[in-house]
């Protein structure tokens, strides 16, 4: 794996991202806030936990201090939320762009959340975040079907490759 390859990650991250803050700004926020049987309990909740996890790696790849989870302090609104994950899917592109291509193969070692110490290969963190971005996008295409916003579009990668 390549920076090229990431870079293309990040852009194609952005992309599709993009697409689905375009969807959350069309539905209301009593859509916005209802429960939902899912990894996560309503399409707020599902948005924050891929905004948190794309802003944490980002710090800690960068070997930031005082690392935030933002789902357990986070409180915006929709339209906050949207921004906010426009801002740091950006801000994880922009990781990608600046990183040194020699040191993917490194291994840093950071804690978990839950305070577990892990140890992982930047480039197999790169994968991870994105891989679970795409992940969580694909259940907030059910979650929205749910409840009842049915105007949503592929963000697979092959389309992206298509355009």
């Amino acid at each position: 794996m390549t920076k090229p390859y990431f870079i293309e990650l990040a852009d194609y991250n952005c992309w599709a991202n993009d697409i689905v803050c375009n969807w959350l700004s069309q539905i209301s926020d009593a859509q916005w806030e209802q429960p939902i049987v899912s990894s996560f309990g309503s399409i707020q909740a599902t948005v924050l936990h891929i905004i948190g996890a794309e802003h944490i790696w980002v710090d800690r790849m960068a070997q930031a201090g005082n690392l935030v989870w933002l789902p357990t302090s986070y409180k915006g609104s929709r339209e906050e939320h949207i921004a906010l994950w426009k801002n740091t899917t950006q801000r994880l592109k922009d990781f990608v762009t600046g990183f040194d291509e020699s040191k993917l193969q490194v291994s840093f070692t950071f804690k978990r959340v839950s305070g577990e110490e892990n140890t992982l290969a930047y480039y197999q963190t790169l994968a991870h975040v994105f891989n679970h971005s795409s992940y969580h996008r694909g259940q907030l295409v059910t979650m929205l079907r749910q409840v009842g916003f049915t105007n949503v579009q592929s963000t697979d990668l092959l389309n992206y490759y298509r355009l």
